[in-house]
């Protein structure tokens, strides 16, 4: 055993070495297509009209390249989104833990449910939750590596499932989030092409993300039980063998937490109610579309989502601990609120080689001049009907490997596919669900995704001394990215045969 040990710790490459790997590999790369010229081009409105837009890959194997490199790493890491938000959100997710308040939440949730509801709904809950963007990535794993570990059952299972219902799903928006709202504007900008006057409802694709939301978590959470917890095998657990009972006093204290922050959100929530007296407080209101006076970049949901969350979870670890007993003193909170930040070491230096990865191959372009290249394909295939579609989800998929931004992808892309489609007779709308249907299937596989490192840290928080790989990892999301492009497949082919409308005032076609 001792030997077969020693010959996998030499097999297995550590995920940080991994993203050593990647940025060493971009660097060579990016030298090597600048030298070959490598570029490409796309068409995007400007000032007088569509004007094409030159893209081509920056060398970074050049001193100016090196010196770019060593001058911006502490600044882009210091900045780097999903660092600062997951350290805060652990604040709170600690003194929810430490205090016992999840264990006996979760155990009143899934005491009388199967467990295979519980993933259903963990599932649904996170491509739900896509609504409020990223930041989901960051508050719902942790919560589902618990929801899973205080169920008895591997807590890596669950930060699988979270992440894969996550990544599978960031496409799948049943209310437009601040995302859609600005796909919107460029798919009016392609549309106006042809047609100055077209208009595109709100709600133009909520049939359609319904359906596929309700279908994608019955199979996630069937994939998640039937392949992913029998791979991973029994987590042990302290007192594993223990019978969890509450106490009188624990369930009036859970009582009381859980009405504390019901408490909380209702304030919230009638802040973001306009129309009300002294309401909507907390919108932007110089924005158009609620989602966007909502969730848009100025907004102070935006800004302050995750330090709301955060203290959310204080409210509950706070009035939970204090009324069972189990915080007694401000000495006892303080301990609390450092509970899961213990051995986060390992972590942050995870984070912060993949802010570097990350950086260096945004900075190289070679993104925007893959997808500018799909966009000319797309333009010269000549294809209608459903080879259109096919290509159209094919490319977006492969594009998402390189430029995980839908934002990015779609400011390239929508100039071209949007006309074409629509002198192949399907509407905007169309495309765009086509586009965001092939997001969903690779989205969780690439490494370029910012949100991609969270999950790899929090599988290696639960692996012990067996770290796996980055691709060792990985594989357990391709099954549910492999299911997630027949569904869409499926999905997608069905509305447009049968022309089911996509929305309200909304058809595949036109």
């Amino acid at each position: 055993m001792r030997r077969i040990r020693r010959v996998r710790e030499r097999i297995v490459v550590h995920p940080i070495m991994t993203f050593v790997v990647l940025i060493l590999g971009t660097i060579l790369l990016s030298g090597l297509l600048n030298w070959f010229n490598v570029n490409s081009y796309y068409s995007t409105l400007g000032p007088k009209g569509y004007e094409p837009i030159f893209v081509s890959v920056e060398s970074l194997l050049n001193v100016g390249g090196i010196k770019f490199i060593f001058s911006n790493t502490v600044a882009n890491f210091a900045t780097f989104t999903p660092l600062t938000m997951l350290l805060i959100v652990l604040i709170g997710i600690g003194i929810m833990d430490k205090s016992g308040f999840l264990d006996a939440f979760f155990y009143v949730v899934t005491n009388r449910i199967s467990k295979r509801a519980v993933t259903f709904t963990l599932s649904l809950i996170c491509i739900l939750a896509s609504i409020v963007g990223d930041l989901s990535f960051i508050v719902l794993i942790p919560l589902a590596a618990l929801l899973f570990k205080y169920g008895k059952r591997n807590p890596k299972a669950g930060i699988v499932c979270a992440f894969a219902s996550l990544a599978c799903g960031i496409g799948i928006n049943i209310l437009m989030n601040s995302v859609d709202a600005s796909l919107l504007e460029f798919t009016l900008q392609g549309a106006k092409l042809l047609t100055t006057e077209y208009t595109i409802n709100i709600y133009a694709n909520s049939f359609i993300m319904f359906v596929t939301a309700v279908a994608l978590a019955s199979i996630i959470a069937s994939v998640t039980e039937k392949s992913i917890i029998p791979q991973l095998g029994r987590f042990e657990l302290e007192n594993d063998d223990e019978e969890i009972t509450l106490t009188k006093r624990q369930k009036r204290a859970l009582i009381v937490a859980v009405l504390c922050g019901i408490a909380y959100i209702l304030i919230f929530v009638y802040n973001i109610i306009p129309g009300l007296p002294f309401s909507g407080n907390l919108l932007d209101n110089s924005q158009i579309y609620y989602i966007d006076k909502l969730f848009g970049y100025n907004s102070f949901f935006n800004q302050g989502f995750v330090f709301i969350v955060t203290v959310f979870c204080i409210i509950l670890g706070l009035s939970y601990g204090l009324m069972v007993k189990n915080i007694k003193n401000h000495r006892d909170f303080c301990a609390c609120l450092s509970h899961s930040l213990d051995g986060v070491g390992k972590v942050i230096v995870l984070i912060l080689l993949a802010s570097m990865f990350i950086f260096i191959f945004k900075q190289t372009n070679i993104g925007p001049v893959l997808v500018a290249s799909f966009a000319n394909v797309i333009n010269n295939s000549g294809f209608t009907g459903v080879p259109l579609i096919l290509l159209v989800f094919l490319l977006s998929a492969v594009a998402t490997i390189f430029v995980p931004g839908s934002a990015n992808k779609w400011i390239i892309l929508s100039g071209v596919v949007v006309p074409v489609f629509m002198n192949a007779g399907m509407s905007p709308e169309f495309a765009t669900v086509v586009f965001r249907a092939g997001e969903c299937v690779t989205y969780a596989l690439t490494p370029v995704m910012a949100y991609f490192v969270i999950y790899i840290a929090f599988m290696e928080l639960y692996s012990g001394e067996d770290s796996d790989t980055i691709f060792g990892n990985m594989r357990y999301l391709l099954p549910y990215a492999g299911y997630t492009l027949i569904l869409w497949l499926i999905i997608l082919l069905a509305f447009y045969i049968i022309g089911i409308p996509l929305g309200i005032s909304a058809l595949p076609t036109l």
